[in-house]
This record gives structure tokens, C-alpha cells and sequence, in this order.
């Protein structure tokens, strides 16, 4: 009973220290910045088949890479992170998981990540992806206290995935690579925006300046996420422009980009948080319908 007991123990242990690993490479962002990496890998022209392989090398060293930059944040936002609903429960904010362990974990996941980009792809990827961590980590982090300039730089490490995989898959930084950067990275400012609205009193009590007016959730605010989503309409047809996809997937762009238009007005006309949360929702749902879509009518 004793041995039970034990083992029982252990197992909670370890099951309690993977959901705090989870937690500190914030798994669903990471999640999904490592697949926008393959997605883009396979859009390359030189990827003519799938190779499971690659893209599971691929999306780990992408995963390590961005939960790395995730943990270097978490370390540095520690004290803010303690003090806001949303994101007290993680693992060193709660104090669950030391400053230490959190380094040691943030600097093993990057070596790793890089190594199996320079080791399975090519230097420039791990070039690349060691940019976007520094800006993420380095940058963005200590920025989002001083100015909403954050937002901006922020999107910089959020799109680079795309260029990240193109890289991987065709050794070069073409154009096709730079248009699914634009893609993710106009596609953000609605996104964050919506996110941070919906979380303003959290991020205000912490002393976070994210939001375009200094007032927080206002009329420009609303204003400036139907200008970036506006913008996503002519970006949506560059993929076919440049040759990457076909119409099928261009009139589906077209499509989405007006839906999100609708979303950022409607928050212009209701200026409630229940708008701002089907802004983020929405914003959720179009990424990986985009890529997807692209995939789905590669022509090259």
C-alpha cells in the first residue's frame, strides 16, 4: 500500500510539472507559431512532397524555440504576472517553478531548437529563428511597459515563423516567404488589440501599454484594428500574385479578410467587450483557415 502510495505520488509529481511546462512555453501560442513554421515550410517550391519527418523536426525545434522566448518572458514578467488574473497561475509567477529552473529550461529548449534547424535545414533558419527569439525575448518584452510601439515590434517575432519555414524549405529568404510574413503579421494588430481589450484591466493594473490610445479600449482603438484589417485585404492577394496559390484559395482570403473588416466594425459600433472577444475569437479561427487554404491550392 505504501509502494502504491508512493508511486501514486510520482506520477501526480510529474503530471503536475508537465502541465507547468505547459503553462511556461505557453503551449496553445506555441502550438500554433510552430505550425504556421511548417505550413510555410511546405509552401516552398522546393518542398514537392511531404515528408513527415522533416515536418515534425521542424515543428519541435520550432516549439523549443518560441517556448524558450516564452520563458525568458515569464522570467522577466514574473512580478506582473502574479499580479493579473489572467496569468497568476503560471508556474513562476505562482512560484511553483524557481527563476533558475525557468533559465536552465529556457536556454536548453533554445540550444536544442537551433540545433535541429542548422542540423536538419539550414543555417539560415536557426539565423532567423535566433533573431526572432532576441526581439521577442529582448525586445517586445521589456517594451510592452514603456509604449504601445510593443504591439509593432511584438509582430515582428509573430510573423517571422512564416519566413522561418520558408526558409527551412527553400534555403533562401525569397518572396514568397516575405508575403506569408505580411500575411501574419498585419493579421496580429486586430488580433492583439482585441485580446488586450478584452484584458485591459488586467494589463493596466500591471502597468502594460498596449492598447493604440493611451485611454485604453476607445473609438481610435477600434479605428486603428479596422485599418490593419482593411490592410489584410490586398495582402490577401499577393500568395496568388507571386504564384504560391490559386484563386480557389485567393477568393477564400478575400473572404476571410472581410469577415474580420466586420468584426473590428462592429467593435467600432458597439465598443463592448463582447465585440472585442468576437474579434479575438474570429482572429483565432483565421489563421489557420488561411494557411490551410493555401496549402490546400499550392500551384507550385
Amino acid at each position: 500500500m505504501e509502494k502504491e502510495t508512493v508511486k501514486g505520488n510520482s506520477s501526480f509529481k510529474f503530471s503536475e510539472k508537465l502541465k507547468d511546462y505547459r503553462l511556461l512555453t505557453k503551449f496553445s501560442l506555441t502550438f500554433m507559431v510552430a505550425f504556421s513554421a511548417v505550413i510555410s515550410y511546405l509552401l516552398a517550391p522546393k518542398i514537392a512532397e511531404y515528408d513527415w519527418w522533416m515536418m515534425t523536426l521542424l515543428f519541435i525545434g520550432g516549439y523549443l524555440i518560441t517556448g524558450s522566448a516564452n520563458t525568458v518572458n515569464q522570467i522577466a514578467e514574473k512580478d506582473t504576472d502574479a499580479q493579473m488574473h489572467r496569468t497568476s497561475n503560471r508556474p513562476v509567477a505562482a512560484g511553483r517553478m524557481s527563476t533558475t529552473e525557468a533559465s536552465i529550461a529556457a536556454v536548453v529548449m533554445l540550444v536544442l531548437g537551433l540545433f535541429i534547424l542548422w542540423k536538419y535545414f539550414n543555417l539560415l533558419s536557426a539565423i532567423v529563428s535566433l533573431v526572432s527569439w532576441f526581439i521577442y525575448a529582448y525586445m517586445y518584452t521589456p517594451l510592452k511597459k514603456v509604449s504601445a510601439i510593443s504591439v509593432l515590434v511584438g509582430a515582428v517575432p509573430g510573423a517571422l515563423p512564416c519566413l522561418i519555414g520558408w526558409a527551412a524549405g527553400n534555403d533562401d529568404l525569397g518572396v514568397g516567404g516575405w508575403v506569408l510574413f505580411a500575411i501574419q503579421f498585419f493579421w496580429q494588430f486586430p488580433h492583439f488589440w482585441a485580446i488586450a481589450w478584452v484584458a485591459h484591466k488586467d494589463y493596466s493594473n500591471a502597468g502594460f501599454k498596449l492598447m493604440p490610445s493611451t485611454e485604453g479600449p476607445t473609438k481610435y482603438s477600434a479605428i486603428q484594428s479596422i485599418i490593419y484589417s482593411l490592410v489584410m485585404i490586398p495582402v490577401g492577394f499577393l500568395p496568388y500574385l507571386v504564384g504560391i496559390s490559386g484563386l480557389v484559395s485567393m477568393g477564400i482570403l478575400f473572404i476571410a479578410n472581410l469577415f474580420m473588416v466586420w468584426q473590428c466594425v462592429r467593435l467600432y459600433r458597439e465598443m463592448e467587450r463582447s465585440a472585442a472577444r468576437r474579434v479575438m475569437f474570429s482572429s483565432y479561427f483565421y489563421l489557420p483557415i488561411v494557411l490551410l487554404a493555401l496549402l490546400a491550392d499550392k500551384i507550385w
